[in-house]
């Protein structure tokens, strides 16, 4: 090769290698199933908010209580919350993430990962809560951790405890599949089923049915969390 083509091509590649360091990556997300919608759009927080109390305690505030305690929350969420090449990262502080849109009847799936002694769960209509946790860490087995993740840990009338165990190790992402129609819902784990057709007890107020409508929300159980790839289809 000749002496300047040489000079060329050397600054050519040296260009490149910088462009690659000072240019920003960017994480495509995957395109939702056929008739969803994508609730987490994988570059920022558009679309949620923080926590303000619980549906009993919301419903009581006036609206200007509500608005001055929303922005409050939301500025904790962002502290707390962030996007990370794609994924939504917890850092173990602060509050739960919460739709900023109410929900009915939907299917919904989401991918989720924990570490080690991981805890969380997952609140539909406001009302807790799908369990996610770590299923080997000894310290959870007497509450029933070594049953799996994927049921309703509050309930107290209707079953609380997963059919099976379908968690992947702790550190590997974890998919759920959601159905709620009225009071009841289905669950599938990874593809395996772990909740059929149970009802989700009003946590807030026992003497009631679950709300017909509410905020899904992400829990904060004090531990690093991550979520992606949270697709929802709204049902008559």
């Amino acid at each position: 090769m000749p002496q300047y083509e040489k000079r060329a091509f050397t600054r050519g590649l040296a260009l490149g290698l910088l462009f690659l360091i000072f240019t920003p990556t960017s994480f495509a997300q995957p395109a939702p199933p056929e008739g969803f919608v994508a609730l987490f759009n994988g570059k920022d927080l558009e679309g949620w908010k923080g926590l303000v109390g619980d549906p009993k305690q919301r419903a009581a505030m006036s609206p200007d209580e509500l608005a001055t305690a929303q922005k409050a929350a939301d500025e904790k969420m962002r502290a707390h919350w962030k996007v990370v090449d794609g994924e939504l990262v917890f850092d173990g502080m602060g509050d739960s993430l919460c739709t900023i849109k109410d929900y009915g009847n939907f299917e919904m799936y989401v991918d989720w990962k924990i570490l080690e002694g991981g805890d969380s769960g997952i609140y539909l209509r406001g009302s807790p809560q799908i369990q996610i946790w770590d299923t080997t860490f000894e310290k959870y087995h007497p509450l029933g951790a070594d049953k799996g993740s994927g049921a309703f840990w509050n309930n107290q009338k209707n079953p609380r405890f997963p059919l099976t165990k379908a968690d992947k190790p702790v550190g590997e992402w974890n998919t759920f599949y959601i159905r709620m129609e009225g009071e009841r819902c289905t669950i599938r784990l990874n593809d395996v089923l772990v909740t059929d057709n149970v009802i989700l007890e009003n946590y807030w107020e026992r003497d009631k049915p679950i709300y017909p409508r509410g905020q899904i929300e992400l829990q904060n159980h004090g531990n690093t969390l991550w979520f992606r790839n949270i697709y929802l289809r709204e049902l008559p």
